[in-house]
This record gives structure tokens, C-alpha cells and sequence, in this order.
């Protein structure tokens, strides 16, 4: 891989926050403010942060849990759709209050 490209990799941010929008790869944990989330979970978490329905101090847009389609929550987004099984890769549009999609097909 090109140096570039891994000191790209190497200087992402864990978690990146756009307005009322999170970022992360994983998810949070339940009860934890955003500020203080532990990057292990930000990372890896996964069925206490799926099953939660707590909302948080925004809206959690996450991939690392496959489903067949996106999942939209009343607080979180899932986008991934596991395209290295599927060929199927997804998007999540944000433009001004519109959410859309946008999905390869295999």
C-alpha cells in the first residue's frame, strides 16, 4: 500500500461529528456521553449498542454490522451491507434535513 495512503489510515479520527451526526465505525455504548465513548467501543461494540434504545446526544451513523439493507432507528443509522460478501456497497446521503441512499448493485 502506498505511503499515502496508509498515513491517511494511520490519521483517521475514531469518531467524526458533522451537526446532529456521529460517525463512527462501530458504535457507542449506552449511557456513555459521546465525549467520553472508549475507542475500543467505537470500534468493536456491537449487540449493546444494536439493542439500545437509548437516545444519544446525536445521531449515530455507523457500518460494522452487516444487514441485508440499511438500518434507519430513531437513534442510529446502519449502512453497512457487507459488500465484501455481497458486492453490494451502501451510502448514506445527508443533505441539509434529506437522508437518501446510495447502493451499488452486484
Amino acid at each position: 500500500m502506498p505511503k499515502k495512503h496508509l498515513d491517511f489510515m494511520n490519521n483517521l479520527e475514531l469518531m467524526y461529528r458533522a451537526g446532529d451526526y456521529v460517525f463512527v465505525h462501530a458504535g457507542v455504548r449506552p449511557g456513555v456521553p459521546i465525549e467520553e465513548q472508549d475507542p475500543e467501543d467505537l470500534i468493536w461494540i456491537r449487540e449493546r449498542f444494536l439493542d439500545s434504545r437509548n437516545n444519544f446526544s446525536a445521531f449515530i451513523v455507523h457500518g460494522y454490522s452487516t444487514a441485508r439493507e440499511p438500518e434507519i432507528r430513531h437513534n442510529r443509522i446502519g449502512s453497512d451491507t457487507g459488500a465484501y460478501a455481497t458486492s453490494i456497497l451502501t451510502c448514506l446521503v445527508l443533505e441539509g434535513t434529506d437522508r437518501r441512499f446510495i447502493t451499488t448493485q452486484p
